[in-house]
């Protein structure tokens, strides 16, 4: 991406840099501890940078003070960012850049169906066994109707298929014609969507690789078509296995999980570790986290 939207991104040099970046709906759980561990073990098993950012977009959904609590559980953990955190809520300008460059590019376009009128679009192609994609109404013009969000358009026919190797979980397709359709990048409510605001900071960052749990494997193909349309280069990825409760349902906030005990860090490292195939019997928390990055090293260490 040429102009200031993301600068720097090509020119970084491909010295390992990853992140963690949650969003500040509540404490640190189980679920989300496992994949900052993961990402900060990848990030020192390759000698490279750790950053934290906080994905605070979705702004009716953030808690006040949870991203402070989640800074302060992680240092209590022994996990500590190589870089000051950043915020999403402050780099809003840049994603506006983001959305204009792609629209001079004729690759985005305003939508006003409701969220009722696509529910029923995709029903009634369910009922005749047809793609339950979004259907494209706004493609080609509002027909009357008030713009309410904007959609990037994904390529049509063989180009629609879109296919990277992840490092955890093998080689993943997705039709984004067929399976998605033009997806927002910024919501109704003048929000701006999950997608696009991470693959802009991704590439402000000049993130190498990214490791997540695998709920977000299937948003990959997405952030990769986007990469390519703003010019950035695609990360390495690496999705972890989620945590699920008894009733084997995703461990999140929504789903009653317990804030980590941050008194307790090396109980809540060996928990986390556990998930992950790591073991350790060091009793002290930075001698955890050293036996543990070597034995992620021994297994995810790339050439």
């Amino acid at each position: 991406m040429a102009d200031s939207a993301v600068t720097g991104a090509t020119a970084n040099a491909r010295r390992y840099r990853g992140r963690f970046a949650p969003s500040p709906t509540g404490p640190l759980h189980l679920g989300s501890l496992v994949t900052a561990l993961a990402s900060w073990l990848d990030a020192r098993a390759h000698r490279g940078d750790w950053l934290v950012r906080i994905e605070d977009i979705d702004m009716p959904r953030c808690v006040p003070g949870a991203d402070r609590h989640i800074l302060d559980t992680l240092a209590r953990l022994g996990m500590h960012p190589d870089e000051p955190p950043v915020w999403q809520s402050q780099r809003q300008s840049r994603y506006a850049q983001a959305l204009q460059r792609l629209e001079g590019a004729g690759m985005v376009y305003p939508c006003g169906c409701t969220r009722k009128e696509i529910a029923d679009s995709l029903r009634h192609a369910r009922e005749r066994h047809q793609t339950l994609a979004y259907p494209g109404t706004c493609r080609n013009g509002l027909h009357g109707k008030l713009p309410r969000a904007w959609r990037v358009r994904v390529p049509d026919g063989p180009a629609a298929l879109l296919c990277f190797d992840d490092r955890w979980q093998g080689r993943q397709c997705q039709d984004l014609e067929t399976e998605l359709g033009d997806f927002v990048l910024r919501r109704a409510d003048g929000l701006w969507a999950y997608q696009l605001a991470v693959v802009v900071d991704d590439g402000l960052q000049g993130i190498t690789d990214i490791v997540r749990g695998a709920d977000l494997l299937d948003s990959t193909p997405r952030q990769i078509h986007l990469q390519r349309l703003l010019g950035l280069p695609a990360p390495a990825y690496l999705h972890v296995p989620v945590v699920v409760n008894a009733q084997g349902e995703k461990l999140s906030k929504q789903s009653g999980a317990a804030a980590i005990d941050a008194l307790d860090p090396l109980a809540a490292l060996r928990l986390a570790g556990s998930h992950l195939g790591l073991h350790s019997s060091s009793p002290s928390v930075p001698g955890w986290l050293t036996e543990a990055t070597g034995q992620w090293a021994r297994r995810w260490l790339r050439g």
